[in-house]
């Protein structure tokens, strides 16, 4: 089923119904700044294994946690003061942290409970930010990979809604589309679970000037 919104203005009565749909433990699928990506409840135990089923990855991948905020993220990650600051200067933006998981994250989410660490993301998008708002929680999320549409890995042309609900039938349960779609491209992934400071992953699209 896809449900099209205007990205500035979406319709929150076709919010309510995706977070109706995540709650049931189902998966919905939208873009952010970097991809169309595949999201589920973060408290569903049954939508993470679905998600998990869907890439065929096993348990212990990280996959991004999408927030819309970072008091959001304190729930979920350890953000000390000076990261909590920095942050907060450069978000929402192209950017994937990487953080000390906290003990709720870890009983959710098998990754986070393997290696103490969970992925984080604010997304420069208002569409994902008034889902998880009126969804009440973070999402867990995945991107839409070439070979799970039947793609060539070296097939760039963009990816529209119908194509993924022919592709994913059966497995999405609702695919939110927000019309023309521009991508940022990549995002710049920061570790800031060392002790030793922020440490720069992969530079992306995300400005890191500010860590050099």
């Amino acid at each position: 089923m896809i449900e099209y919104v205007i990205e500035a203005n979406p319709d929150d009565r076709i919010l309510q119904k995706a977070s109706s749909i995540l709650k049931d433990g189902n998966l919905i699928c939208l873009p952010t700044d970097t991809n169309w990506v595949m999201v589920a409840d973060i408290t569903s135990k049954v939508g993470i294994e679905k998600l998990y089923k869907i890439k065929r990855e096993l348990m212990q991948k990280h996959f991004s946690i999408l927030c819309d905020s970072i008091s959001t993220a304190a729930d979920i990650a350890i953000i000390d003061t000076q990261s909590f600051r920095l942050i907060n200067r450069i978000t929402p933006g192209n950017y994937t942290f990487i953080f000390e998981a906290s003990k709720k994250i870890a009983k959710l989410v098998q990754a986070s409970k393997t290696d103490k660490e969970v992925g984080v993301r604010f997304v420069p998008r208002n569409l994902v930010n008034r889902l998880i708002e009126i969804h009440g929680s973070p999402l867990i999320s995945s991107n839409i990979t070439p070979k799970l549409i039947n793609r060539s890995e070296e097939d760039e042309s963009p990816i529209y809604s119908f194509e993924l609900e022919e592709k994913l039938a059966g497995t999405i349960q609702m695919i939110i589309d927000p019309g023309e779609i521009e991508f940022d491209g990549i995002s710049s992934i920061i570790d800031f679970s060392q002790d030793s400071g922020p440490i720069l992953i992969r530079e992306g699209v995300g400005p890191v000037d500010f860590l050099r």
